[in-house]
């Protein structure tokens, strides 16, 4: 049988796709993650932002357009937020919610819905193939942080972590045929808190694995000496930290249920440049959260100068049933999107003096795909590079010689 397994949504729903896909090619299965025309669509679905869940619902019939006679399944965030918001779509026979992933393969020819309870231990699923230059190792599920704003933790359930040792024998075989391994979770700086463990300890692990480490997103508290000192074990750790801020005001971020100041944020910000004075610093920002006033948000404008981002994510405020600022009065359309061209132009700044504090540097490039008679990769610090004269999937020591698109033009550095 043709089947897309097509995911939207964050790194975490991305493996859990690459999974679900790998296992069906195990039982025989054509299978694509691309949308393309096939007997049966398996949706992973996303509830992140209203939009999220709106382009969930969307892709429905854009599976249908491609074959009005498919059948479609749906699973994930989306689905356990709203299962009947899915029910009624033309051609969807099975819907599930966030648990049970891992036997989504053994369940193409159910019907109806069944959203079971979320787990409260960590649910193995098998590991990705890998089809590309950089795999995603998912370590930890579920949020305890109950942000003011954030639905996750309702629709993923409480923080849970996959044991050392499995994700230690996932790194090791992803190592043998991909050039970057991506930890990430949920909520990935509560790793280890429901078994004894941490962060620091699963990485000082993974101190054989021969290729490139890369960390997801992190909240800035698990930013300490003995993390980074784990870090420095690694054979070829990526020194790019994306610390989740949200907001540069204090009064905003103790009404987001944010536990942690702007100067704590940026105390951790200076221990990084500590033990890497190169890296880059990424971050999200929301813009426009209800109790955020102008002033406020000059404070975030100016925090993100005085940081000095490397690259920042903008998104303006969308309000989750169900959350405790959903219940907070809304600021106009107009004010949140005026904020968020404003927070815009601010972290385009931002990301043109990182990358220009990167010319004349060496870099070590993963390069994955050819675009426009270049080769375009990223380098540790995940600095966007273009270069000619070499394949994909090497990895080339290059000097960044200017701006260029997205990123930095360099030449290869002889060998």
């Amino acid at each position: 049988m043709k089947i897309v397994v097509f995911n939207l949504g964050c790194k975490v729903n991305k493996y859990e796709s690459d999974s679900i896909a790998r296992a069906l090619r195990e039982k025989g299965h054509d299978v694509s993650c691309e949308l393309e025309r096939a007997d049966l669509y398996i949706l992973n679905t996303c509830a992140v932002t209203n939009e999220a869940e709106r382009k969930s619902r969307q892709c429905v019939t854009r599976c249908l357009k491609l074959n009005p006679d498919a059948k479609v399944i749906v699973t994930g965030c989306a689905s356990q937020a709203n299962a009947s918001q899915f029910e009624n779509k033309k051609s969807v026979v099975f819907v599930s919610g966030v648990a049970g992933k891992s036997q989504i393969a053994e369940e193409i020819e159910r019907s109806g819905t069944d959203v079971c309870p979320l787990p409260a231990v960590y649910e193995e699923m098998k590991t990705p193939s890998v089809e590309r230059t950089r795999a995603y190792v998912k370590v930890q599920d579920g949020c305890d942080n109950f942000c003011s704003y954030c639905l996750i933790p309702y629709l993923r359930g409480r923080s849970r972590s996959r044991s050392e040792e499995s994700v230690i024998a996932e790194c090791g075989e992803l190592a043998k045929d991909t050039g970057e391994i991506v930890l990430t979770g949920i909520d990935l700086s509560s790793y280890g808190k429901n078994t004894g463990t941490d962060l620091a300890s699963l990485i000082g692990r993974l101190s054989d694995v021969d290729c490139r480490v890369r960390i997801g997103s992190l909240e800035q508290g698990v930013i300490d000496e003995k993390l980074l000192d784990a870090t420095k074990s690694l054979k070829k750790f990526c020194p790019q930290f994306h610390l989740s801020l949200q907001s540069g005001s204090d009064a905003v971020l103790k009404k987001m249920n944010r536990h942690y100041t702007t100067a704590e944020y940026l105390s951790k910000v200076e221990l990084i440049r500590k033990y890497y004075p190169q890296a880059n610093i990424t971050t999200d920002l929301i813009c426009g959260f209800p109790t955020e006033t102008d002033e406020n948000f000059d404070e975030t404008k100016e925090f993100l100068k005085t940081v000095g981002f490397g690259q920042v994510h903008v998104f303006g405020y969308s309000a989750r049933k169900g959350t405790v600022a959903a219940k907070y009065r809304l600021l106009s359309p107009e004010t949140v999107a005026k904020r968020c061209e404003e927070g815009q132009e601010i972290a385009t700044k931002l990301h043109e003096k990182y990358l220009g504090s990167m010319l004349g540097k060496e870099l070590e490039v993963l390069f994955e795909e050819e675009q426009d008679g270049y080769v375009a990769g990223y380098s540790r610090e995940y600095v966007r590079v273009y270069a000619k004269g070499v394949r994909q999937s090497e990895i080339k020591n290059v000097v960044a010689t200017r701006l260029f698109r997205d990123g930095v033009e360099a030449t290869v550095t002889e060998e």
